[in-house]
């Protein structure tokens, strides 16, 4: 069990934890503890249960343990980035219709790699919690009826939302519809 201080210097729990009715499973990838950990709240808080992994290599080694509806990546980690995790994630059948998003301070070309992949939906940081909230349950309703992908996001290069309100780089997803 990872166990973390946060500024209050109270311990925070950074692994999974069953949420009472729960309504699916997020793995979320990132190898920053502290936004793991706001990550990890944020979806509790909403009835979603989350499973935390701190870098590609070690979301390869669980997800099939875990069987998540849907996966959060950063794209910056050691030992395996989330493009690169993405991309594994996309060629095994096991899990090649999961419901991935990557939830970075991403660049044009992260995005333009990440479309490349089979991502379905980006999130920039700094996010409000409502956005990802939003995302994940979209991916994750996605990802409990099964099925096979949709086309893709529809995204322009930047990552956003074609006719978005605020124009700003933000999440872009088609799960669900």
């Amino acid at each position: 069990m990872e166990v973390g201080k946060s500024r209050t210097r109270w311990s925070v729990r950074t692994y999974s934890r069953v949420v009472s009715g729960a309504s699916g499973r997020v793995l979320v990838v990132d190898d920053n503890k502290v936004i793991r950990q706001l990550i990890r709240v944020n979806l509790e808080l909403e009835g979603i249960e989350v499973v935390t992994a701190a870098d590609g290599a070690e979301c390869l080694e669980v997800v099939h343990q875990v069987r998540p509806d849907a996966v959060t990546l950063d794209v910056v980690m050691p030992r395996l980035d989330g493009i690169r995790t993405a991309a594994r994630l996309r060629s095994d059948p096991r899990t090649r219709d999961l419901p991935l998003a990557i939830v970075s301070a991403c660049n044009p070309h992260e995005v333009e790699s990440g479309l490349e992949v089979g991502v379905d939906a980006f999130l920039a940081k700094p996010f409000e919690p409502a956005e990802l909230v939003h995302i994940v349950r979209q991916l994750v309703e996605r990802g409990q009826r099964g099925g096979p992908r949709p086309g893709g996001p529809g995204v322009d290069r930047l990552g956003r939302v074609p006719g978005g309100a605020d124009g700003s780089q933000r999440a872009a997803d088609h799960a669900g519809g």
